[in-house]
């Protein structure tokens, strides 16, 4: 029996009000393979390309496109953040990329060349 004056009964109502229901189709949930995000932004929003890039071919093609405001583009850096720290406290430190600071394009994924 559901007591008026217990506070915890007020706060499931509450929480369940506050959920969000998710829905993730079929073809969503297989994803995109992407090797390769260019990052833009505007005073109003951060547009996020995701993109891959197969060896030997010079044209990549956009998969993804993801417009985020900033403050989602900074909740996202955080969560990218805790979960990175998460992951190489699990597996190891992930391997720094040489000159991170400027855009890499991994052109011939360091390995041999096909060649017919």
């Amino acid at each position: 029996m559901e007591d008026p004056k217990d506070p915890k009964q007020g706060q499931n109502q509450n929480q369940n009000q506050n959920q969000i229901n998710i829905e993730l189709k079929e073809d969503i949930a297989q994803g995109i393979y992407s090797n390769l995000a260019v990052i833009t932004h505007s005073s109003s929003e951060f547009v996020v390309d995701f993109i891959r890039v197969m060896p030997g071919i010079p044209k990549a093609e956009v998969k993804s496109r993801v417009i985020l405001t900033p403050e989602h583009a900074k909740r996202l850096m955080l969560a990218l953040t805790d979960n990175i720290a998460k992951f190489e406290k699990i597996h190891g430190e992930i391997k720094k990329v040489e000159g991170s600071g400027s855009p890499l394009i991994p052109m011939n994924f360091g390995g041999p060349t096909a060649q017919a």
